[in-house]
């Protein structure tokens, strides 16, 4: 990748300094060691339900359903210790490699880690959950000795629905990835992650919510080629400063218009400071209006990024719903476009994109809250990287105005990977991250 000579400051989600003079290479997914953690995590942690198996299996609650007479009463977390090394012997590739089994909840919820050979040897990331999956449903099989007529009800409480479901669907196995043939495109992988996911893992902190879905949004937008040549430049400064609260901008702006501020007088400072920054300049005059210039294209849609987070935080954050995420997104950018005369946010798609959310997320159509789109939805795909970490930051502050809360479609996520730290501080650890890079 280029290497860049422009630097910024990191602050983290309290407005505190963390890292001056970055240059802007050192935040690429390409090179910071704490977000390459976050994405390896990300392909090879696994959960696993422990409890859920056993009260699954108990019920007879097997691939989202109920099938009567096919009960077990297993005593799972009473033998925990056995059925987890033996989950740890399977999963390992090589006594003592990267193999790691992380217990929450009283050993109710595992956490695994599998082996990156298993990943770096397998065409696709699947190769986590099937491992996890396989390796789960032997475990409780061989413990129990469970006999041939029942081993696969035990299989159904592990793999869910799937072969029956292309995914596994009702499964207490579970990856923070979809499956891969629920991506709708080349590179969607890392981007096809609920919002609500992100809320918990961040214990519902916007601004670090809003920074780990952006960190995973931008990794998928260098997948899919969307960063290479000139575009690399301006993948980095919009995650930067809207993802990682470059130079404190989000930070500044929320502090602000906080209090009385609306989604208009964000627009009036983001255009205030840009024009104190030297990034706009006056133009041409026609009538009453005041045209405004840019030398530096990339630069400017990196500060309306930064304030459409912002005015989503002033905005949701004062009625305490997602649901004004949508509409927030579209005006913020229109009121950007008649004030200035250059374009909105990711040159339009911003606006376009939330053109298309209002409906889906709870016009007419009603299909769900904002909390449960992702970035590989067919309405919210089309923003690069920079519509989803605004969606976090919106369903981080709502109060349960939605019909599907993050605690009740991801808190296992809350429970699990919210107790690793790149995960639920990602804007400190990529900070901490930059000492490590050469």
């Amino acid at each position: 990748m280029a290497a860049y000579s422009e630097t910024i400051d990191l602050y983290s989600d309290d407005g505190k300094l963390l890292k001056s003079g970055v240059t802007l290479d050192k935040v690429s997914p390409l090179v910071n060691p704490a977000t390459s953690k976050i994405i390896d995590l990300t392909k090879r942690t696994i959960n696993v339900n422990l409890a859920g198996i056993e009260n699954t299996l108990k019920a007879g609650k097997l691939g989202g359903g109920k099938i009567r007479g096919r009960e077990l009463n297993l005593p799972i977390m009473e033998n925990k210790e056995a059925i987890v090394a033996r989950i740890k012997e399977m999963v390992q590739v090589e006594e003592g490699d990267d193999t790691e089994i992380l217990e929450f909840n009283n050993g109710q919820l595992l956490l695994v880690q599998v082996p990156r050979k298993r990943l770096d040897n397998a065409a696709t990331y699947d190769a986590a959950i099937t491992a996890v999956s396989a390796a789960t449903t032997y475990a409780v099989v061989e413990q129990f000795d469970v006999d041939m007529f029942n081993a696969s009800t035990v299989k159904a409480a592990c793999w869910g629905g799937y072969p029956h479901t292309m995914d596994t669907k009702g499964s207490n196995v579970t990856s923070i990835l979809n499956i891969p043939q629920n991506n709708e495109g080349l590179g969607f992988a890392l981007r096809n992650i609920p919002v609500n996911h992100f809320v918990m893992m961040t214990g519902r902190n916007s601004l670090q919510g809003a920074a780990l879905a952006a960190t995973l949004e931008t990794a998928g937008e260098f997948e899919m080629g969307q960063a290479i040549g000139a575009f690399e430049r301006n993948q980095l400064l919009c995650y930067a400063y809207q993802g990682l609260n470059a130079n404190n901008m989000v930070y500044d702006l929320v502090k602000a218009n906080g209090e009385n501020g609306t989604v208009g007088t964000v627009v009036q400072s983001l255009v205030e400071r840009a024009i104190e920054d030297k990034v706009l300049t006056q133009g041409k005059k026609g009538g009453y209006f005041q045209f405004y210039n840019t030398n530096d294209p990339m630069l400017w849609n990196a500060y309306v990024a930064a304030g459409s987070l912002a005015a989503t935080i002033v905005n949701c954050g004062a009625g305490r719903f997602a649901q004004a995420v949508s509409s927030t997104l579209l005006y913020f950018n229109d009121l950007i476009e008649h004030e200035t005369g250059l374009p909105s946010c990711d040159f339009g798609r911003m606006m376009g994109t939330a053109v298309g959310f209002s409906f889906f997320s709870h016009s007419i159509y009603g299909g769900g809250g904002p909390g449960i789109f992702n970035g590989n939805h067919v309405v919210t795909r089309h923003a690069n990287g920079v519509a989803i970490p605004c969606v976090v930051a919106a369903c981080a502050l709502d109060a349960g105005t939605q019909m599907f809360s993050p605690e009740g479609s991801s808190k296992v996520m809350g429970e699990t990977y919210g107790q690793i730290d790149v995960f639920k501080k990602p804007i400190d650890q990529i900070a901490e991250g930059v000492d490590l890079i050469a």
